[in-house]
């Protein structure tokens, strides 16, 4: 976890139980006065609902290339989920739990969804499709621990290898969610100057959240 004035960030991976339990620890300790989520509307409905957050409906709206990357993206995320017996996004759920029970105020940081999406649709590129394809059918020969957040390194050179195979993908995916989550909590230190944030968001987010904070 790391802390910036009265902002703690907590990096967390959506299949992992070690998140739910750090989730837990952190709240305990800290007790914050907010705990901001990496969601937005859609997302929270989806996830508290279990219904997919991306239907046929919005095709329209994400275009084609945003539908099929949603679909994909949920598609692999239960089915990892499914082999560490830990539903994805339940450390989300972890958060919101502990916020109602304690009587916290939640607050959703994450870019909506729908803009996102839209934004993949038109930032990706041929070459970026057929390096996505090449990358599905080779696969990757590492061996991971699905059931903890990966270390600070194997993040690192994660994320340096999608944003040299997949720029477009890193702006959109990681670069711009993060300059508005990162904008997000910067305004709720401003209305609530004396509370104390406990922000909530995927590991790969750490680092550049670290930096525009």
């Amino acid at each position: 976890m790391r802390t910036f004035g009265n902002i703690h960030l907590l990096g967390t991976s959506h299949i992992a139980k070690q998140s739910m339990d750090e989730i837990t620890k952190a709240v305990d300790k800290l007790n914050p006065d907010i705990i901001a989520i990496e969601l937005d509307k859609s997302r929270l409905q989806a996830l508290l609902s279990g219904q997919s957050k991306v239907s046929l409906k919005h095709l329209p709206a994400v275009g084609i290339n945003g539908w099929l990357f949603a679909k994909l993206g949920s598609w692999a995320s239960r089915k990892l989920g499914k082999a560490v017996g830990v539903d994805p996004g339940a450390e989300m759920k972890v958060a919101i739990q502990l916020g109602k029970e304690r009587q916290k105020r939640i607050a959703l940081i994450d870019q909506p969804i729908e803009i996102t999406l839209k934004r993949f649709s038109s930032a990706l590129t041929w070459k970026e499709k057929g390096n996505l394809v090449a990358d599905i059918f080779k696969g990757r020969k590492e061996t991971l621990d699905l059931s903890k957040v990966p270390e600070e390194e194997f993040i690192s050179r994660i994320l340096a290898e999608i944003k040299l195979r997949y720029p477009s993908i890193h702006k959109v995916l990681i670069e711009e969610r993060n300059v508005y989550m990162a904008d997000k909590l910067k305004k709720l230190t401003k209305l609530y100057p004396d509370s104390i944030i406990l922000a909530i968001v995927g590991a790969g987010h750490v680092p550049g959240l670290s930096e525009l904070l």
